[in-house]
């Protein structure tokens, strides 16, 4: 199994379309900085048929430090999820 970063996604699209690497990259970013924007402000993202991405609220909680065993307290925060499609989860199995 390949992993597949940013780069070689870039390398992909261009050679799929008559697109240029600048142009490309620039378009890969403005559509991360602006899923990444909703999300900060708390909005859901849909790509029909590919996936949503979303915040979920975890509560705080108690773990144990592995090393010390010692009891800590994992604050709450915010965290983004991601749930895939119908079509892309048909199109991986």
């Amino acid at each position: 199994m390949k992993n597949i970063n940013k780069d070689a996604l870039v390398h992909a699209l261009v050679e799929k379309t008559d697109l240029s690497k600048k142009d490309v990259e620039a378009v890969l970013e403005c559509i991360i900085d602006q899923i990444t924007s909703e999300l900060r402000q708390g909005n859901k993202v849909t790509l029909t048929g590919f996936g949503t991405f979303k915040v979920s609220n975890r509560a705080a909680r108690e773990g144990i430090n592995p090393q010390t065993k010692a009891k800590i307290t994992i604050p709450a925060m915010t965290v983004p999820k991601f749930t895939a499609g119908k079509t892309l989860k048909e199109a991986v199995k």
